[in-house]
């Protein structure tokens, strides 16, 4: 009897076993797949990431050798840099403004390009190619058009007899400018927004028509409700963005001598002031710090907008209490 039981009890191990091994080697292969990016991972992202964090605690300019100086970068940011805030003001600026205005015109964008109208095509592919250009040579086609004595914006003003500004050449509409030229790439979101507006199922429209909905409720009721998770995601990848933005600034407004944002520094972007300190004045580790900062600032509004998602973005067949 003994061992008749002894059998038994090993021929219900058995079973249980194999799938453990199977599970192992599934997972054991799956890591070996992945390696690729995880190797990249920590020697393109995660290694330089703790590299700067240490080098923000040093005074480092490349030709000597990083001497620490424990959080005086930090302090010095804080309590002695008019620049530092002078810049991050800019930015905050410029985001307040340029977010809401992407968010607006790719939307409306969309919405019109989801109706049926001839070419439609055409007309999609014409507003997303913008977002496709994109760098230095965008910036030099917008420095043209903002030439104050022969650009074509100007031009155009003057048919109607107004006076254009300098523009890129003036402090009061330099900023102004830079964010006009930021709604030359809402063509990405609104591809975004364009793909969310067709998930919307067209039974609830008719059913909101049935109920003598117009059009205006069934905007407000039905499209923008469903459309928030797509708001909320291109929301967080503004908010990214915008706080990156360098390369379009740096090359139509970045003084000869100093390498900051003009004129009179109306421009400063936070992140042309951490690459003027990285390679124009050497600052590695004020630099570094310059970089967490803002990594701390990102995150933070980040997590603001995703704490505050459950407010106000709605998921379909979501239960609200």
């Amino acid at each position: 009897m003994k061992l008749e039981s002894l059998r038994l009890n090993n021929n219900a191990v058995k079973p249980n076993s194999k799938p453990m091994s199977l599970r192992r080697r599934e997972a054991v292969w799956g890591y070996i797949f992945i390696s690729p990016w995880l190797i990249g991972f920590v020697i393109f992202t995660l290694g330089p990431m703790i590299a700067s964090l240490v080098l923000s605690l040093t005074d480092y300019n490349i030709t000597s050798a990083p001497v620490f100086i424990q959080l005086a970068n930090y302090i010095k940011l804080f309590t002695g840099d008019l620049r530092f805030w002078h810049s991050l003001g800019i930015t905050i600026k410029f985001a307040v403004i340029a977010i809401p205005l992407n968010l607006v015109f790719g939307f409306a964008l969309a919405f019109l390009l989801n109706q049926k109208v001839p070419g439609l095509a055409f007309w999609r592919t014409i507003y997303y190619l913008p977002s496709v250009i994109a760098g230095v040579a965008v910036a030099i086609l917008w420095s043209l058009i903002f030439n104050p004595r022969f650009g074509i914006l100007n031009w155009l003003l003057s048919l109607v007899g107004i006076d254009g500004p300098g523009w890129l050449a003036s402090p009061d509409w330099a900023l102004p400018a830079l964010v006009i030229m930021s709604l030359w790439s809402v063509g990405g979101g609104m591809i975004i927004y364009l793909s969310g507006l067709q998930s919307i199922p067209t039974t609830l429209y008719e059913a909101a028509e049935l109920d003598g909905a117009n059009s205006w409720q069934r905007l407000i009721h039905i499209t923008i409700p469903l459309m928030s998770p797509v708001i909320f995601y291109n929301l967080v990848i503004g908010i990214i963005g915008t706080f990156q933005y360098f390369t379009e600034v740096y090359v139509l407004t970045a003084t000869a001598d100093t390498g900051l944002g003009g004129p009179m520094e109306s421009t400063l972007f936070y992140n042309v002031y951490l690459y003027s300190n990285a390679f124009r004045y050497l600052n590695m580790g004020y630099a570094s710090a310059m970089a967490w900062i803002l990594f701390m600032i990102v995150l933070g509004l980040t997590l603001l907008v995703f704490r505050s998602s459950a407010l106000w973005v709605y998921y379909e067949g979501e239960l609200r209490k």
